[in-house]
């Protein structure tokens, strides 16, 4: 397996490959130094897309999952840049309409995000939802491709105050 480390707005992010495929991007420095074609053109893609020049990517991949995984990996590649969609969304996307929570764990999986977009799926109230790299990278991504995000709704504070007679 080869790996590189490169650096982006995010900080480092690590790619590893295997048969001149990328099967993973894991968000921080995990070492590693191989100078293969791919991962300089991942490299070249990567800096496109953060300075607003890409939209999508166009790289020999392999993630490995369970087909179903898979499928849902597939469904994300067909978001379009900067229009996010629900979970429930996604679900119907893979035929799978009642499976929601299922499609978020198999989302959560992804082992190459940014490239293969699950950033680019929210809850259904129009919050991030959750995000494997961090809620902070995944608005920073939203935002890069012009969504607007919008807050998480506050959660109601306790009432102090008073006594209980004994």
């Amino acid at each position: 397996m080869e790996q590189a480390v490169i650096h982006s707005p995010l900080g480092p992010l690590t790619l590893f490959a295997e048969d001149n495929r990328l099967i993973a991007l894991v968000f921080g420095n995990y070492g590693g130094y191989d100078d293969i074609p791919l991962f300089r053109e991942a490299q070249r893609q990567l800096e496109e897309y953060f300075s607003g020049q890409r939209r999508t990517f166009s790289l020999p991949m392999n993630p490995e999952g369970t087909d179903f995984q898979r499928r849902v990996w597939g469904a994300l590649m067909e978001i379009p840049y900067g229009a996010p969609i629900s979970y429930r969304d996604l679900a119907a996307r893979v035929d799978v309409p009642k499976a929601f929570q299922a499609v978020g764990q198999a989302n959560g999986k992804n082992p190459i995000p940014i490239l293969i977009p699950c950033h680019r799926v929210i809850a259904a109230n129009g919050t991030l939802g959750g995000y494997s790299g961090g809620l902070e990278r995944k608005r920073f991504l939203l935002e890069l491709e012009g969504y607007v995000c919008k807050p998480a709704p506050k959660k109601p504070r306790l009432q102090t105050g008073g006594s209980i007679g004994f």
